[in-house]
């Protein structure tokens, strides 16, 4: 599935982290950031642990890193 990976159908899919760190284990897509230019990609989405409520920023290709991210809840 990671190389299917569309920006605009990742709003509340759920990740989990392949190395864990603070906990933080099962994530969720609680953003997709539109870009500015309505005609530009979507390059940005916001992660939130589920956990701790943490929101991290990152580009939505990073998601496809197997060795990083795996879909759904493990």
């Amino acid at each position: 599935m990671p190389n299917r990976l569309q920006p605009k159908k990742l709003l509340l899919s759920k990740w989990t982290a392949v190395q864990p760190q603070q906990r933080e284990k099962h994530f969720l897509v609680s953003k997709v950031i539109q870009p500015e230019d309505p005609l530009a990609a979507i390059e940005w989405i916001a992660l939130e642990a589920v956990l701790t409520k943490r929101v991290q920023i990152l580009r939505w290709q990073a998601l496809k890193d197997e060795a990083v991210w795996r879909t759904g809840w493990h």
